[in-house]
């Protein structure tokens, strides 16, 4: 079932010392296959590389190259796209803005996430963070869980 994956999805998998690490390479490796459609943002992969880097964020801070080569074979994927902002981005941010009661700090990066996704049309995220709960109309899927 085709949606956006989120980086900590990506993080699981690029952690082999992580106890979701086998789940969250088995649900990647199936990203791509078949006719779904799967997505990304830029956001979303400069998250991954500031983490999978961060000596003091991943266990085993991968090397600059080892984080790019990680996640260049998942952006080549025929059936992965990136999500970027269009006209109606910031109209669209202002709406979801009003759905929240206290819409500050880190949300925003996934404030951002959700924008992209009713942008573009995605309505399912693959998360294991449980914040996009809180948005009306994006269905959140625990791949490492579900």
């Amino acid at each position: 079932m085709a949606g956006l994956v989120d980086a900590n999805v990506l993080l699981y998998a690029a952690n082999s010392d992580s106890l979701e690490h086998e789940a969250a390479r088995s649900f990647l490796s199936g990203v791509g296959r078949g006719g779904d459609a799967w997505y990304l943002t830029e956001g979303i992969v400069y998250e991954f590389l500031r983490v999978s880097t961060h000596p003091k964020v991943f266990p085993a801070p991968l090397e600059w190259r080892q984080a790019v080569a990680f996640v260049t074979p998942v952006l080549a994927a025929d059936a992965v796209s990136l999500l970027y902002a269009g006209d109606r981005h910031w109209s669209l941010l202002e709406a979801t803005l009003a759905e929240i009661a206290h819409p500050s700090g880190n949300l925003f990066f996934d404030i951002r996430t959700v924008v992209l996704m009713r942008e573009h049309g995605v309505r399912r995220i693959y998360t294991t963070d449980t914040d996009f709960l809180q948005f009306a109309g994006i269905e959140v899927v625990n791949p490492l869980r579900d």
